[in-house]
């Protein structure tokens, strides 16, 4: 079976959702938000037991053969979680560390999980956090990254969390801090991080596609729904999106993504289905698809394939 690999899902543990509750300014106990989110969502709650969650999602790897996974901490209450899950599934799974460069001693405990060996890179949402990925925050955690030639996942563009948004908290976002273009100057200054901009840069397509061609470093990734095609001047269909990325980053530095995330719904087969068909659309070579459906991955994560 050839290697699969997803460099974009999220882990959403139940720490993440009582994260989300117990901040949430929305009446009744935290078990009764929780069970109001997850109907409204159509969700399921994770149980207590994370060990049982991980089984879930190695349940769903096997189930529609990915053979690898990048699994995203979605805040910092969930670390500890992986610290203990980590050296289970090293061969399955990488996880990458929730960054927030604001947050006191952020780039030392960035540190600790890389050297510890619990994540792989870490994840960055400068819309989210009100900060320029150029800016002075961020350069002392891509400085413990460079130090470990690990990835810097950097979200950009249009930013949906419905999750969030459930729970009542405010949608504080800040569309000038999630321009792609601000990803050359760390990327010049950090050559031995790899900076991946995922979903194809969620409506700011151009801003990426010159991202990649004014750096090497600078990776792009395949994941989600595309949504944000909606927002395009011109009607864009996948393959037309695929089409400009494979010209500007070439094979090697594009990386198939899903963005699962909730149970149900599980692992999002159709996205990889769909992708495929948009690869075939644009006659992508056996062995171009391969590098892209996870043999890039491989080579980033510095896993064996």
């Amino acid at each position: 079976m050839p290697f699969l690999a997803d460099f974009h899902t999220h882990f959403f543990s139940r720490v993440l959702f009582e994260a989300l509750a117990q901040a949430s300014p929305l009446r009744g106990s935290r078990d009764e938000r929780l069970e109001r989110v997850s109907k409204g969502l159509s969700v399921a709650v994770p149980g207590a037991d994370a060990q049982e969650h991980l089984e879930r999602w190695l349940g769903e790897m096997e189930r529609h053969g990915v053979s690898h996974m990048v699994s995203f901490a979605s805040a910092p209450e969930e670390h500890r979680q992986l610290e203990e899950l980590a050296p289970r599934v090293r061969e399955r799974i990488s996880f990458f560390a929730f960054a927030d460069p604001r947050a006191d001693g952020a780039a030392a405990e960035l540190a600790r999980l890389l050297e510890q060996r619990v994540v792989r890179g870490a994840l960055f949402f400068p819309a989210l956090h009100g900060y320029r990925i150029d800016g002075p925050e961020a350069a002392a955690l891509f400085e413990v990254l460079d130090a470990h030639g690990a990835p810097a996942v950097v979200h950009c563009g249009l930013l949906k969390m419905p999750l969030r948004e459930r729970f009542g908290l405010p949608r504080q976002l800040d569309l000038a801090c999630a321009n792609p273009l601000a990803l050359v100057g760390p990327a010049d200054r950090f050559p031995s991080v790899p900076f991946v901009v995922p979903h194809f840069g969620a409506g700011f397509l151009r801003e990426t596609l010159l991202a990649g061609a004014q750096c090497a470093n600078v990776y792009v990734d395949t994941s989600s729904s595309q949504a944000w095609l909606a927002t395009e001047p011109a009607r864009l269909t996948l393959a037309d999106v695929f089409e400009r990325a494979l010209a500007v980053f070439g094979p090697e530095r594009v990386l198939f993504g899903t963005d699962s995330s909730v149970f149900p719904r599980g692992w999002r087969r159709d996205l990889l289905l769909a992708q495929r068909e948009a690869l075939g659309a644009c006659a992508v070579r056996d062995e171009d698809r391969a590098r892209i459906l996870g043999m890039n991955a491989a080579q980033l994560l510095r896993i064996a394939p």
